[in-house]
């Protein structure tokens, strides 16, 4: 890959009123979908900015300061979050977000040893495009629940909060549409922010805890008051503290988590591919891939043990690279550190925690709508042909099985559902059908053999 010319380089570090401006920059780039995967699946805002610092400055220790990549909540494992929550508790999605972690490690292990085609022939574009198109539609009730019902466990209707959700969709396209430069890589916070604005107007914002925490600063009589007022410990959930790993492990939660960690290692691959291409340096090389995943690895654990949603790396953030040319890993670092300090502070707890839910809901049904579109994207630049019944047949099936809710019922308390149901089974009738190179399509989802060749250089 030819090198790109660097405003800031990889391992340069900027002057300082430089540094924190840049890594703010990467801030703003995260922050709305960072706060939008807890908001929907019931985790603390604030757990998962902290665990989503801890968890990129990890990433950059594994990957030897070589890889500007910044972790945020995955949107891919807001499902099984959710499903895992109903049954165990927020303690044992906790549970399944280390497992899926776990897995991203093997998978590092494996490709270390073997190379990586293994892993593109397990998952062509056949199987992982239609995974991604059930995980963005199997979320699609979530966003128009929040976007049309009062908040309460019965679903009353609220011309009113669809209007606010309407608005704040309309807004955040807009923003997609028009804006342009490092603008146009904030259409969640822009709209995020002009629905809040808007819900104000409707009286349907609670501001209750954000007058609570100004009040407290204000009366504070000193300094030490004063931080003490303005910093706040995030509601952590930490395993053998406040829950015992070994009483809620089930193998239930297994089924459930571990299939989509496989899904989210194709995407990771793919921003690899990304990334190297615009800062110019192969990743796939050097360090390596095997590093990169197991730095993803090792930040989704971190956020586990603190009550954080799983990371991954961001497409945002590597838009921010595109645009400033800022390669720094010190800038990603500083930008870490500041999510790590907005984690704990309380009035950003409490700004967060008043967003309505329509308004969430308004910025879901466009996300969640990207991610569905995402995986026929997958399928259309792979040029996967549905002329051959192979392919149509594991298509079909994994959409109808995701989409329709099917599940396996193991045991009492084990059961294979929904999205984890229909990844299995495309993996196995793409393994069991004749004709397996038919699903690599255009046979170019990562360049598959370039990959395998630069992996096993690196490893070496």
């Amino acid at each position: 890959m030819k090198s790109t010319e660097a405003t800031v380089g990889i391992r340069e570090i900027p002057k300082a009123h430089k540094w924190i401006t840049l890594s703010i920059q990467h801030l703003f780039a995260m922050f709305g979908a960072t706060i939008l995967v807890p908001f929907l699946t019931g985790l603390s805002p604030a757990v998962a900015l902290v665990s989503s610092g801890f968890g990129t400055l990890a990433y950059l220790l594994i990957t030897r300061g070589r890889i500007p990549a910044y972790l945020g909540s995955s949107f891919a494992f807001i499902y099984p979050i959710v499903e895992v929550s109903k049954t165990s508790g927020v303690a044992g999605a906790m549970i399944g977000s280390f497992l899926a972690g776990l897995v991203y490690g093997v998978i590092a292990l494996l490709i270390t040893m073997f190379g990586l085609n293994w892993l593109l022939k397990l998952l062509p574009p056949v199987v992982v495009g239609p995974v991604i198109i059930v995980i963005g539609l199997g979320l699609a009730s979530t966003a128009i629940d929040m976007a049309m019902y009062l908040p309460g466990e019965e679903q009353v209707y609220s011309a009113t909060h669809f209007t606010v959700a309407l608005v704040t969709l309309g807004i955040t396209i807009l923003a997609t549409v028009f804006l342009r430069g490092f603008l146009s890589l904030l259409p969640i916070l822009f709209g995020i922010i002009g629905g809040y604005v808007f819900a104000l107007t409707q009286g349907i914002v609670d501001t209750t805890e954000i007058q609570a925490e100004w009040q407290n600063i204000t009366s504070a009589g000193s300094i030490g008051g004063f931080m003490q007022a303005l910093f706040h410990i995030p509601e952590f959930l930490i395993p053998f503290k406040d829950f015992s790993p070994t009483e809620v492990f089930s193998w239930h939660i297994v089924f459930i988590m571990v299939p989509f960690a496989l899904v989210t290692i194709t995407e990771h691959i793919g921003d690899q591919m990304v990334l190297s291409k615009v800062v110019g340096n192969n990743f796939l090389k050097n360090p390596g891939l095997n590093r990169s995943i197991m730095g993803d690895g090792v930040a989704t654990m971190i956020a586990s043990f603190l009550g954080g949603p799983p990371n991954t790396t961001y497409g945002e953030n590597i838009g921010v690279l595109a645009i400033t040319k800022v390669y720094s890993v010190f800038v990603i670092g500083g930008a870490a550190v500041v999510a790590i300090f907005f984690g704990f502070m309380g009035m950003s707890t409490a700004i967060i925690g008043s967003i309505p839910a329509a308004v969430m809901g308004g910025v879901s049904i466009l996300l969640f709508g990207t991610i569905a579109s995402s995986g026929l994207r997958m399928l259309i630049d792979n040029q996967v042909d549905f002329g051959e019944k192979r392919n149509l047949i594991i298509a079909s099936v994994i959409l109808v099985l995701g989409v329709g809710g099917a599940f396996i019922q193991v045991t009492d308390d084990v059961q294979i559902a929904g999205m984890a149901l229909a990844a299995i089974v495309g993996v196995l009738l793409n393994l069991i059908l004749p004709g397996k190179e038919k699903s690599q399509g255009n046979g170019r989802m990562f360049e598959a053999t370039e990959l395998d060749e630069q992996q096993n250089d690196g490893a070496a």
